[in-house]
């Protein structure tokens, strides 16, 4: 009966000595344990003067990462490297704990004789459909560089939108965030000073005054509830999100309907999936299955589901044009992109043509949308922490008349 032993875990470990040459050296090194780093470091001629256990991290593997990681890959590809050293390399040079240990895995599996798309394929939280569906075709077709270079440029594209909506509303959140923190606090902390100064006065206090003050008493008492109520509703709502694909649904078809943002949000999404099908195609593979790639990258409900139907109607025989038409969620300029680079057989370079108008009108409105928010954020701080202030100020103002 054949057993089999599990690879012992590798451990980090930071030595210093002197090398082969006598000389002052220190490095890393990775062990199963510091007895095996010390006869490792011995064979190279080491003389270990001290060694410590280097703490890692767990980490998370992000995006940033992995696409890093495909443009690495890509490049010792195209160079030449083997695929098992270009591993190695990558895995030296990755200072995230978690995208060591993945990359390890991976290697492992290639090293039993495991295909690369199907050491990808057993990841599917990192490496989706799309990915693993390239590497495959490339594999077979013997043009693995060349995907893997393609695959690098379509994810640095797609997470570069990614960033630009990001920061585009980010800056608005923030803003938003930091002066509802200062109405709490001059809620809780300032108004309160202002009242026992008034009360000593026993004057009637104008609407205003009395209005911030009411609402001042209302947060002193139950601030705490309303802190309570916050934390549940932001932990909820990422519970909910996570795990309610009804709710995922309902957020994903009212973002398309917010003014400006929304319109962002399906430009973008577009750009996307026209995008993944361009180079999905380009790479030789079949309409069919690119198409289920494609709704998966969709990264909107409302794209998928068109998707999922254009699907079913290419299977059937319909043109994807037609399709597309039928499907109510793509613009006439794209359709007709798409009808051109039918009728001429060159479907990926009209694809590729309307992502980069539809990446160029992202950027543009990005931009636009910064110019449009930074006014009216301005002028809601102006009204509401400058209401609050004149508010405070009126029983001054009219003490100041009487005297």
């Amino acid at each position: 009966m054949a057993t089999t032993t599990a690879k012992p875990k590798e451990l980090l470990f930071s030595w210093e000595g002197k090398d082969a040459q006598n000389k002052p050296a220190r490095g890393e090194i990775r062990a199963p344990s510091e007895a095996s780093a010390r006869t490792a470091l011995r064979r190279q001629g080491v003389v270990v003067t001290k060694i410590t256990k280097i703490k890692q991290r767990r980490g998370r593997v992000g995006e940033k990462d992995l696409v890093l990681f495909t443009r690495q890959l890509s490049t010792m590809m195209k160079a030449g490297v083997p695929l098992l050293q270009s591993f190695d390399i990558a895995i030296k040079g990755s200072t995230n704990p978690a995208l060591t240990r993945l990359l390890n895995l991976i290697r492992e599996d290639i090293a039993a004789g495991s295909s690369l798309a199907a050491a990808f394929a057993k990841y599917p939280m990192y490496f989706d459909r799309l990915f693993v569906s390239l590497v495959a075709a490339g594999e077979q077709a013997g043009i693995l560089d060349d995907l893997l270079e393609r695959l690098a440029s379509y994810q640095e594209k797609i997470l570069a939108i990614k960033g630009k909506i990001k920061s585009a509303l980010f800056y608005p959140t923030a803003v938003v965030v930091v002066a509802m923190l200062v109405i709490a606090v001059m809620m809780i902390f300032v108004i309160p000073q202002f009242k026992d100064i008034f009360t000593s006065f026993g004057a009637d206090l104008p609407a205003p005054t009395q209005i911030v003050i009411d609402l001042s008493e209302f947060f002193v008492a139950n601030w705490y509830y309303m802190l309570v109520a916050v934390i549940l509703l932001v932990v909820g709502f990422g519970m909910l999100h996570r795990r309610s694909p009804a709710f995922r649904a309902l957020i994903d078809r009212m973002i398309l309907r917010i003014p400006v943002i929304g319109d962002i949000i399906r430009k973008a999404t577009i750009a996307r999936w026209t995008r993944t099908l361009a180079t999905m195609f380009a790479a030789g593979v079949p309409l069919n299955e690119a198409l289920v790639s494609v709704g998966d990258a969709a990264g909107n409900i409302v794209y998928r589901e068109a998707t999922e139907k254009i699907t079913q109607a290419v299977t059937s025989g319909i043109s994807l044009t037609v399709a597309m038409t039928d499907s109510g969620v793509f613009p006439a300029m794209v359709t007709q992109m798409v009808s051109i680079g039918e009728e001429s057989g060159q479907l990926d370079a009209m694809l590729s043509k309307v992502a980069e108008y539809y990446e160029r009108e992202v950027d543009e409105a990005v931009a636009s949308l910064s110019q449009l928010l930074e006014p009216i954020i301005m002028v809601f701080l102006g009204v509401v922490i400058g209401g609050i202030v004149v508010a405070m100020y009126l029983p001054i103002f009219k003490m100041a008349q009487t005297i």
